[in-house]
C-alpha cells in the first residue's frame, strides 16, 4: 500500500536526478525528458522559442517522423536521414 506525501522536502534520490543542470540550445529541439513503459516511450521535447510538446514514435516533430525513442533520446528521420537528439 502507499503512502499518501505529507509535503517537506525531495529525497535527493528522487531530486538529484531531476534538477541536473544543462546548457540547452535555444536554436534546434532539446531532448528534455523520457517517460512511460519501457515498450511504449514518450519523450517531452522543447522546441526553438520554448514551447514543449510530448511526441511518441510514428508521430512528427518539425517534419521529421519520430522513429524510436529510448533511454539516451529521439531518433528522427527526414529525407532518408536519420538524426539523433539526445539527452543533455
Amino acid at each position: 500500500m502507499t503512502q499518501a506525501s505529507s509535503g517537506g522536502a525531495t529525497p535527493p534520490s528522487v531530486a538529484g536526478p531531476a534538477t541536473q543542470s544543462a546548457d540547452l540550445s535555444r536554436n534546434q529541439p532539446v531532448v528534455i525528458g523520457i517517460f512511460g513503459p519501457a515498450n511504449a516511450l514518450n519523450a517531452m521535447v522543447r522546441l526553438p522559442g520554448g514551447r514543449t510538446v510530448t511526441v511518441a514514435p510514428g508521430e512528427k516533430l518539425r517534419g521529421r517522423q519520430v522513429l524510436a525513442i529510448d533511454d539516451h533520446g529521439v531518433i528522427l528521420a527526414q529525407g532518408g536521414r536519420q538524426e539523433r537528439l539526445s539527452l543533455p
